[in-house]
């Protein structure tokens, strides 16, 4: 096997089992193109549905070298709880890394023609609403984030779960970019934020999608949930914990929860991931 593929089975491994690595499994990635590689061999091994993309910001140390300021993970079906789950519990891998962040949902309502590049004000006609939300971040890797934003994007973007709060009135409208978000966990403020101070905001989420997945031979399809980044910071959670965040006079919550185990590659018919 070569390298993405060796470190895209560890990863998918670990993530099935819900067990955390100690190391991370192989060589770091060095470029984009590296990072991403991995990523996309390890979506084909998990299988199942893309349901979306979380998008997270590079950190200004690595902005120079990268010449990107976000990166992006895939989200798939089975990881979205809606807002139909009253009391919805928030998988992470115990033992490795585990936060939360709240974030703007925005879901796709068409595909952006080929070779499209947009504007975030360009961005706002292909989405069809907006959410409040959580996105979960957890991996079996407890220095995913430590280790810079390729070996991120290596490991599906950090991503776990994502909560989908309610709608946004008026969002076209914007005014939502102002409204002051605020994350508690255990009853405690943990951060806040107002999504205008996110780089271009929630719909520069999409524009950079829009380029970023072309980059890659894919594009954002109708019904795709876009997490668009964390407006107040990314917060640790443990085992348990109870999570809320405030967006306005919007509310969305969950109860961080253990990731349980699931068949492995050799448990599944020719090794192939059944999502």
């Amino acid at each position: 096997m070569d390298g993405a593929e060796t470190i895209a089975r560890a990863f998918v491994e670990a993530r099935r089992a819900a067990t955390p690595v100690a190391d991370y499994p192989g060589a770091r990635p060095t470029t984009l193109a590296d990072a991403y590689a991995v990523q996309d061999r390890a979506i084909a091994l998990r299988g199942g549905a893309v349901a979306g993309w979380k998008v997270g910001r590079v950190p200004a140390p690595y902005l120079e070298q990268l010449g990107v300021p976000r990166l992006a993970g895939p989200i798939f079906s089975d990881q979205i709880r809606t807002a139909a789950d009253a009391a919805a519990a928030l998988p992470v891998i115990a033992g490795g890394f585990a936060a939360v962040e709240a974030e703007y949902l925005l879901r796709i309502g068409s595909t952006p023609a080929p070779g499209t590049t947009l504007t975030a004000e360009q961005a706002v006609d292909l989405v069809d609403a907006v959410h409040v939300g959580f996105e979960i971040a957890s991996s079996p890797y407890a220095g995913i984030n430590a280790d810079g934003p390729l070996v991120t994007i290596s490991d599906f973007g950090n991503h776990n779960a994502l909560r989908v709060g309610a709608p946004v009135p008026d969002w076209r409208s914007r005014a939502f970019e102002d409204w002051q978000v605020s994350t508690h966990v255990d009853g405690a403020c943990v951060g806040g934020a107002q999504a205008r101070t996110m780089l271009d905001g929630p719909f520069g989420a999409v524009a950079f999608l829009v380029e970023s997945l072309a980059r890659r031979g894919l594009t954002l399809l109708p019904g795709q949930w876009i997490s668009s980044g964390a407006v107040t910071g990314v917060h640790p959670v443990a085992v348990g914990a109870q999570v809320e965040a405030r967006f306005g006079e919007l509310r969305v919550s969950g109860t961080i929860e253990a990731a349980a185990r699931q068949e492995s590659m050799s448990e599944t018919k020719h090794g192939e991931w059944t999502g």
